[in-house]
Parts: C-alpha cells; structure tokens; sequence
C-alpha cells in the first residue's frame, strides 16, 4: 500500500461526492468493435464525448489479467522496495506525485516508455529477481493494445472518408511513436469511510485530459473513473473489466481541427475496502510530428482553430503545466466567429 506520513489525508484534496447519475452513466457509448457501424458510431461518440467503452475489441481476458496479477506482486511489495524502482524520469515507480509541478493523488504507478528495448532495461530494473513473466506479458499487451487502438484510428479515417486509411494509425505504429504504458494502484484507504459519510470523495488522479492522440484504459471491477461532458457534469463510469474506455487526445482533437473533443477525465475514490487498478496506453506520435488539422477535413474558407506545432513541443509544454490546466489553449488561434 501506498506509505503515508499522519494523519493519512493531510496532504490530500478531498472533493464533494457527485450524486450518481445512472441515467447518464447508461448513456455512455458502448461500440462494438466487429460492427459493421463501428466507424459511424465511434466518430459519434468522438463527436459528443470524446469517450467510449469497446467491447469485442481482440485483446485476451487472460492477458489482461496476467499483467494486473504481475503488477499487483509488485504493488505489494514493501515501500522500500519499490522505491527502489523510482523516482520516475519519467519512466519508473511513481508514489503520489503526479508529474513535476506540485500534483499529487492517491495513487501510485508504474511508466513505462513502449519501446521494446526500453521495457527490457526498465523490467530488469524493477523486476530483479524474475522480470520475465512480467515483461513478456507487458510487450504482448503493449502490442494487441496498439493494434487495437489503430483498428479504432483507421475506422475513423474510414468514416471521415480521408485517406490514405493509415493516416491517424501510422502515428502510433511508427517505431519512433512516443506512446507510453502506464499502471495506476489506488490502494484502499482507511479513513475513506469516514470522508464518505461527510459527503467527500478522495482525488486519486486530478481531472485532466490527455495530450496523446488516444489511449485506452482497462480496469479492475473497482469504480473511481468519472468523464466531464460538454456542460461541465461529471458522470461516473460504470468499471467492466473485460472491456476498454478509450479517451480522444489533445492532439486528435486538434487534427479533426476541434470536430472531436479531448475528454476530462479523474479518479475519485469513494470505496475504503477496495483497490483500484488500472492499465492505460497513450498512443502518441513521434516526437518530430507536426500536429496541426488534416486539409482533407477542412471545408472551404474554414481556418485552424490551432497554432501548428510539433507533438516534442507540446509534450514539453504540457510537461511544464499542472494537471487540470487546459493545455492546449496557448496553441489555440483567435479565430473568428469560431
């Protein structure tokens, strides 16, 4: 569990609890992804949430759930074990904060780069005695996750009707793709019941979106997970996992020049007895990509809502902020009328 100094929630934001609204819950997308509408259901849900659950998506329930058990031994270790395994720069074990500039959760992680011989060095860092089972299930995972997430990216082309079909997914498979794998524990906390009964729920990872251009997260059956919609609202996700919440990116809502939205998302822990785990890829292009909208999207007379830029550039700056400021309006354009 994660080593706190007394009393446990001192250094830790507490927020008021939203009521659960099951009726937006219920609405959330669910797509599956042998349907034949795949492409026109996934641009809709990219459209009005910038968020949807995947179902049928290819990856191994065994897989799944060889790399939760693998980093659950690792979670459990003694706290001076795994700190041996930090601080993350990035890449590495990671205990309350989150990122350089002051953000902290109740969390702990693990980060990885998804760079084949990065995993090895990584693993053989962490895992000392016997990396093997877990690095061989982390590169299996890294990769059907990949795959998946550019079957999604191609389904959009397909619906955009832009082409060639590989030209959102060739970002992500690129060998020089700057994609990362991260593990997220939230253990469960003993004085959680206490703030429960008062109305307040525990931040585990503070609302953010994510500069990637997609990335998809799998759970344990544990809640936590709420998305932002349009009207500000937050609604919580209902946990399922054999299934992928698949979040759009800052930099794929700035390729379809603002027609889909990057969602705000956070952890919020409400349950005292229970540990959440989860397991999210950040499909990301190479460091030298320029992001700026597809020609082919754009309509006659219509301008970029967005300052080119390379995704190195907008990494560097989104490193450089706090978790919940929106990043990408120091890239917006004052355009009008928009």
């Amino acid at each position: 569990m994660v080593v706190l100094s007394q009393p446990i929630l001192d250094d830790f934001s507490l927020i008021k609890a939203c009521k659960p609204n099951t009726g937006l819950s219920k609405g959330i997308p669910v797509i599956d992804l042998s349907d034949p509408d795949a492409k026109t259901l996934i641009i809709d849900a990219c459209q009005k949430f910038g968020f949807f659950k995947l179902v049928n998506h290819g990856v191994s329930t065994e897989l799944m759930t060889t790399l939760e058990a693998e980093a659950i031994k690792f979670f459990n270790l003694p706290q001076s074990e795994k700190d041996k395994a930090g601080p993350p720069n990035p890449s590495g074990y990671g205990n309350r904060r989150i990122g350089p500039n002051g953000d902290v959760g109740w969390v702990e992680y693990l980060l990885f780069s998804t760079n084949p011989d990065s995993i090895s060095q990584k693993c053989l860092s962490i895992f000392r005695e016997n990396p093997e089972v877990f690095r061989s299930a982390l590169k299996d995972y890294i990769s059907d996750v990949r795959e998946m997430i550019c079957e999604v990216l191609e389904l959009i082309a397909d619906g955009l009707k832009i082409e060639p079909r590989d030209v959102l997914s060739r970002l992500v498979r690129d060998e020089k793709s700057d994609s990362f794998f991260r593990l997220n524990h939230y253990p469960p906390c003993p004085e959680l019941q206490v703030q429960a009964l008062s109305g307040r729920n525990l931040i585990g990872f503070g609302e953010h979106t994510d500069p990637q251009i997609m990335s998809a997260v799998r759970s344990n059956n544990t809640t936590g997970l709420q998305i932002s919609l349009k009207d500000g609202t937050w609604v919580s996700v209902p946990p399922d996992q054999n299934s992928f919440f698949i979040n759009v990116g800052d930099s794929l809502q700035v390729i379809t020049n603002g027609r889909f939205r990057s969602v705000r998302h956070r952890v919020l822990l409400a349950d005292s007895q229970k540990s959440r785990v989860s397991m999210i890829f950040f499909g990301g292009p190479p460091l030298s990509e320029k992001i700026e909208p597809l020609s082919q999207l754009m309509e006659e007379g219509e301008e970029s809502l967005y300052n080119e830029f390379t995704w190195g550039e907008y990494k560097t700056s989104a490193y450089k902020s706090r978790l919940g400021d929106y990043r990408l309006g120091l890239f917006e354009k004052n355009v009008v009328g928009k």
